[in-house]
């Protein structure tokens, strides 16, 4: 008999073998048991996560005339008539290469015909989204109301392209992706059936490889068990997979987090140059910063990376010794470069680009950049880094009549983060010798006059920034209808009405005014209150009895 691939011959052919899917399995086998059979069924979802295999399970549960707990029993007449593959009672059908409206045609005269061995008819449609809108329409009336021994089983993987019309006829079932611990277990299964001696590092690897699909994962399994003579070891996946030797990765990465441009640049070179193509390399030092991220944050990492004792303690002392923010900004360019190869031209010059900015971040004013050199600069203070002030020496002022005592050198030690990083120095002066020795950045700064034209300016500049300040769209308002002046260098501001006058008084407000008035060059300014005066209706009502006098006048209010 010719071979068959571990996912084919490991097949389950019972509800009970099935990998997870524990919300679809106890649906139909409910359905089973209680004789409740639907006439059309949606399974969707991820590749290899079960589709097929619970589609084909569910087909002879239906027929089987003694099922066990909802599964065939594989001993009855009709189970090993089903078993048989010229059976006609169970019909796999691919809709990608049977898409037309002429094979749904077929299908739906076919369909009228009764079981042979069983009970029910059951046609599988695999990748039922690949049928056109012609062929759609010639299947809809049967799907909505097919014969009573008719069922139809849909299986897809992308269920958003498929008719409305469709989905609301079916019984959908939404497949999910099986976890790695699964996958684990169902791949240790299926190597002790088969007699090959494995490393739990290496199941763990496939694990991870498969990415949550059983298919993958064992067909990773059938090409590892063939590499291998002996026992499968760790390192014989990562040669499957073509992953870069872990110490190269790890020597570079650990390069990158220590920002050293030149080595990290060398150590991409050598990796490149033995054959491994640019978005393997990007992938597998993804993989180790993942790794890194997940040492660094959970409380039980070694049960989750799952990697040998060496591997696990080189990954941690490089956790370790790296900021967090860091190893986000590397993942995050990593990951863009990752999307950049699928249409790079040369993708080695394109890596070599990430690595160089991962490498480089003084290059980079990126936020997560800018916020990876402040936890830098306070974890060396936080270390203990020593900031040394050198006096002036002898040599370094003209000789005079007295002699000159040199200022010893301090030294500052950072105890606890209880207190701002500078708290706890003697001499706040030691902390920034370059600044602070400089006389004038030490000097205050010197507020400049404004002239008159640059006064009548101010106001409208206030308005502008409040108004460009989201938050402050209340104070903006208040401020649209303020008369304001100049008393020499004070700004005044006036208003009528007292609620204004309340609502810019408030210290938050009038602090905020300060601030903004202070960015303007105005370092003084008062809100006045002053009496409403008259509007031009009470004017002109005013001149109207001065020119009528001794003349009765109605106002009449509309």
């Amino acid at each position: 008999m010719a071979y068959l691939a571990f996912y084919r011959t490991f097949r389950p052919t019972s509800f009970d073998t099935v990998v997870r899917q524990e919300h679809i399995v106890r649906t139909l086998k409910n359905q089973i048991e209680s004789g409740k059979i639907g006439h059309a069924y949606l399974f969707c979802g991820p590749r290899g996560t079960g589709k097929t295999t619970l589609a084909k399970i569910f087909a002879r549960a239906i027929n089987c005339e003694n099922p066990l707990n909802g599964s065939p029993c594989g001993k009855c007449a009709t189970c090993k008539a089903l078993a048989d593959g010229s059976n006609i009672d169970i019909n796999e059908i691919d809709a990608a290469s049977n898409n037309g409206v002429d094979e749904m045609r077929d299908l739906r005269e076919k369909v009228q015909y009764p079981p042979v061995a069983g009970k029910y008819k059951v046609y599988i449609i695999d990748e039922v989204h690949m049928l056109t809108a012609s062929a759609f329409n010639a299947v809809l009336k049967t799907l909505e109301e097919p014969p009573r021994h008719a069922v139809f089983v849909l299986a897809t993987t992308e269920p958003q392209k498929i008719p409305a019309t469709i989905l609301s006829r079916c019984m959908r079932f939404d497949f999910k992706l099986i976890p790695q611990k699964d996958l684990e277990g169902l791949i240790k299964d299926v190597l002790q059936k088969s007699g090959k001696a494995y490393e739990d590092e290496a199941v763990a690897a496939i694990a991870r490889a498969g990415a949550g699909s059983a298919r993958d994962s064992l067909s990773i399994a059938d090409m590892c068990a063939s590499y291998s003579d002996g026992k499968l070891t760790y390192s014989d996946v990562n040669t499957v997979l073509g992953s870069a030797d872990f110490s190269s990765v790890a020597t570079l990465a650990e390069s990158i987090l220590k920002e050293d441009a030149q080595t990290s640049l060398t150590l991409v070179e050598q990796v490149l140059s033995t054959g491994k193509s640019a978005g393997v390399l990007v992938k597998d030092l993804l993989a180790f910063l993942n790794n890194c991220a997940v040492i660094k944050i959970c409380k039980n990492p070694k049960e989750i990376v799952n990697l040998p004792e060496e591997s696990f303690n080189a990954i941690s002392r490089i956790a370790d010794g790296a900021d967090g923010h860091k190893i986000l900004r590397v993942t995050e360019l990593l990951a863009k470069v990752e999307t950049d190869l699928r249409y790079s031209l040369n993708g080695r010059i394109t890596l070599e680009t990430a690595i160089l900015k991962c490498a480089m971040p003084h290059t980079d004013y990126n936020l997560d950049a800018l916020i990876g050199k402040i936890n830098e600069l306070e974890r060396k203070l936080q270390q203990g880094v020593e900031v040394k002030v050198k006096a002036q020496t002898a040599a370094d002022v003209k000789p005079s009549a007295e002699p000159v005592a040199q200022k010893p050198e301090r030294k500052i030690m950072l105890e606890t983060d209880d207190e701002p990083p500078f708290a706890q120095a003697e001499n706040h002066d030691a902390i920034q010798p370059a600044l602070w020795d400089n006389p004038a950045a030490a000097a205050p700064k010197q507020v400049k006059s404004l002239n008159d034209g640059e006064k009548s300016g101010v106001f409208g500049k206030l308005i502008r920034s409040l108004r460009t300040t989201r938050k402050n769209a209340v104070l903006f308002t208040l401020c649209m209808d303020l008369g304001n002046f100049f008393e020499g260098e004070k700004l005044i501001l006036t208003t009528d009405s007292e609620a204004v006058f309340k609502g810019l008084t408030r210290p938050d407000n009038a602090n905020f005014i300060a601030e903004t008035l202070a960015e303007l060059g105005v370092t003084d300014h008062e809100v006045r209150l002053v009496e409403k005066g008259e509007s031009d209706y009470e004017k002109a009502l005013k001149e109207l009895k001065s020119n009528f006098e001794g003349t009765e006048i109605q106002i009449k209010n509309q």
